[in-house]
């Protein structure tokens, strides 16, 4: 009689072909899993960059010179300044800005409503319609007046003082200046 053998050949092969499709369906799952973890990371890396290109870079710039009013003590009455956006820059809400004048041995801060704003749109005097949101095309004549309640901090003769303007956006802007050598009652004067 014969003898019945046997033969298991065709089933290694099956079984070594369902083995192949396992790690490449697993390989394709794990690649899916790395491929959106990586998008995911550089997406979140492209927001922290533009999130701090934006904090870092002030929105606005100042636009022609910084004059200062003498008073009759030889110290400085007030400031005066324009503002414009800078190029590229996003509309800056003027009403939460804030203003700090230092000088070496004082500071005093400043919010919307201790300074006296005018606005000019295209170069026109913008008094009615105003919005306080400084936008494309727009100026700002910003003083800073001292008052009792708010004094200017004492800048005299050839003192160096700085005004740091902080918008609620963006990185502050500096302005340092120097008084000049003679402050008068009544005269105003550009300073570098």
């Amino acid at each position: 009689m014969s003898k019945l053998m046997r033969n298991e050949d065709a089933f290694t092969g099956l079984e070594a072909a369902i083995v192949l499709i396992a790690f490449i369906v697993v390989a394709a799952v794990f690649s899916y899993v790395v491929l959106g973890a990586g998008f995911f990371t550089t997406q979140k890396s492209q927001e922290v960059v533009h999130t701090g290109v934006a904090q870092a870079s002030s929105n606005m710039e100042v636009s022609g010179p910084v004059v200062i009013a003498g008073n009759d003590t030889n110290k400085v009455a007030n400031i005066t300044f324009y503002l414009q956006l800078a190029a590229g820059g996003s509309p800056i809400d003027m009403n939460k800005t804030t203003y700090v004048v230092s000088t070496k041995t004082n500071q005093q801060t400043y919010t919307s409503s201790n300074v006296t704003t005018e606005w000019y749109i295209d170069g026109v005097n913008a008094t009615e319609g105003a919005n306080n949101l400084l936008e494309k095309f727009e100026f700002v004549k910003v003083t800073i007046n001292g008052t009792t309640q708010k004094p200017l901090p004492a800048i005299g003769v050839n003192d160096k003082f700085i005004v740091e303007i902080r918008p609620d956006q963006g990185a502050a802007y500096p302005l340092e200046r120097n008084a000049p050598p003679s402050l008068e009652d009544g005269h105003y004067y550009e300073v570098y």
